[in-house]
């Protein structure tokens, strides 16, 4: 029975005679608020009638942004067009354009627009970095048509955000961050900027899609139809409350204009880089220093792990991580107590906490799990520092095995691949083409320095590994493969 249908018949049961008047009237009372409840919660998700009063209220907030750039004059000759040809003229007013002082004259200046909002009456300025990127002069047009000249406070080219600041006479009317991560796809959002410089312009839709990447270490998007188009880079996407859950920041479109895949960096992010960009300057990332890679389900499988999750470690450098004790190999599972799904959540958790902080790190190694304590440095500022090995001793000749052609680090294979003095492990000399190891993009020249999450430095070594995996019931044995310096983890087969 549904809720309407139960009010009914609640309001008919009512109807009849009471024995006790006063109870009768406090059930009709009720009923009808529980009615009007319903109502009022079906009009809430439903569109809204008219965007215009939302859109009066967020507008002085936001600013158009022309950016004015110095750019150096062409030097040297242009092209040898023939006296009296038909293009001479052509070449000569496109060289007067392109360098109005002539080939040695002085510099022309070029303009580029885009978007911002104010979100401090003394006049703070949210817009991306793309925009204001290089720029000589940036100049701040507001609703009202007042125009203020700004100054970069601090940029984060991780998350393409940049903040400025004006200096005004008045307060300045300005918007506040909203909750990005209770947006749901299918929410309505409205977006607000200049697009292709027509001035002020509203445009509105829907969540499309959340949590979506594009190249980012730190991405977070919020994907949008509402229409977003060159200019409005910088803008702000609302909530239906005149909260800012977005900057818009690009466009996936194969002519440049809208097609209804717009990106807009969610609030909660962008929150974190203002504060620091508003104390320090510039942005101040927790650091762990590890090299990970997800965890897939034959490694899952390799490892003894139930199900495919956490981040699987496969170097540690000099840093805090190898300070408390982490090893390649390991699987992080849980970071400052939250559970670690993969790589890219690890990376933006660990981005997002205070350089100094001194948290608990829940790893997997050998079967069982441990806790370190681990205190973060600052990303920023890492040197990214190799590992301190020893120096790999001679062995036998080559051995087939899985599929690979294996040999021990030699002097003269060491001068062939590049080798550092202290690099240990096996050499992969040669390929099975129809192997599993093969479409696993294992190659010649790679070289393995584990195996089973021990370390491997002989033929012997890797077949003692892979009798060990088959003793113990695995299916797969995992190995860790070097290319480069650049560690990963395989898992193959042992069929």
């Amino acid at each position: 029975m549904s809720k309407e249908h139960q009010v009914i018949s609640r309001t008919k049961t009512l109807a009849r005679p009471a024995t006790d008047p006063l109870r009768a009237v406090w059930m009709l009372i009720l009923g009808a608020a529980l009615f009007l409840a319903q109502t009022l919660a079906v009009e809430a998700r439903a569109a809204p009638e008219s965007f215009a009063d939302l859109a009066d209220k967020i507008s002085p907030s936001v600013v158009n942004i022309t950016t004015s750039t110095t750019v150096a004059s062409r030097s040297g000759p242009g092209p040898i067009v023939p006296e009296g040809s038909p293009f001479e003229d052509f070449f000569r007013e496109f060289n007067d354009r392109m360098n109005p002082g002539g080939p040695n004259g002085r510099p022309r200046r070029s303009q580029a627009l885009g978007s911002g909002f104010v979100i401090s009456e003394d006049g703070f300025i949210v817009t991306n970095n793309h925009v204001i990127d290089g720029a000589d002069e940036i100049q701040i047009e507001f609703f009202s048509g007042k125009e203020l000249p700004a100054t970069l406070v601090g940029t984060d080219p991780n998350t393409d955000i940049a903040l400025l600041k004006v200096e005004a006479d008045v307060a300045l009317p300005f918007v506040t961050f909203g909750d990005s991560d209770v947006m749901r796809t299918g929410d309505w959002v409205m977006a607000m900027g200049n697009p292709l410089g027509q001035g002020f312009s509203v445009s509105a839709g829907i969540v499309s899609a959340r949590n979506r990447a594009l190249s980012g270490t730190y991405d977070d998007y919020i994907q949008t139809d509402a229409a977003i188009n060159r200019g409005n880079s910088g803008g702000p996407l609302f909530n239906m409350s005149g909260e800012v859950i977005g900057v818009n920041t690009a466009i996936l479109s194969p002519n440049g204009g809208s097609i209804g895949i717009g990106f807009a960096m969610s609030s909660n992010v962008v929150g974190k880089v203002v504060a620091q960009l508003k104390q320090f300057g510039e942005t101040r990332r927790g650091w762990l220093g590890v090299r990970i890679q997800d965890v897939s389900e034959d490694i899952a499988e390799s490892m003894g792990l139930t199900s495919a999750g956490g981040a699987l470690v496969t170097d540690v450098p000099e840093g805090p991580a190898k300070e408390a004790g982490m090893m390649a190999g390991d699987v992080i599972m849980s970071f400052d107590g939250v559970d670690v799904a993969d790589t890219r959540a690890l990376v933006r958790t660990v981005g997002n906490t205070a350089v100094g902080k001194t948290v608990r790190v829940v790893v997997y190694r050998d079967g069982k799990t441990e806790t370190l304590r681990i205190t973060l440095g600052r990303r920023e500022s890492a040197n990214g520092a190799g590992d301190d090995t020893a120096p790999s001793q001679e062995a036998p000749d080559r051995q087939e095995m899985l599929g690979l052609t294996v040999s021990p680090i030699t002097d003269q294979l060491r001068g062939e691949l590049g080798l550092d003095d202290g690099a240990q492990g096996l050499v992969v000399t040669d390929v099975d083409g129809d192997s599993e190891a093969y479409e696993k993009n294992i190659r010649a020249g790679d070289v393995i320095t584990e195996a089973g999450q021990k370390q491997v430095t002989s033929p012997e070594d890797l077949q003692a590994r892979i009798d060990d995996a088959r003793d113990a019931g695995r299916k797969s044995l995992l190995l860790l493969v070097r290319r480069e310096g650049e560690p990963r983890f395989v898992a193959l087969s042992l069929d």
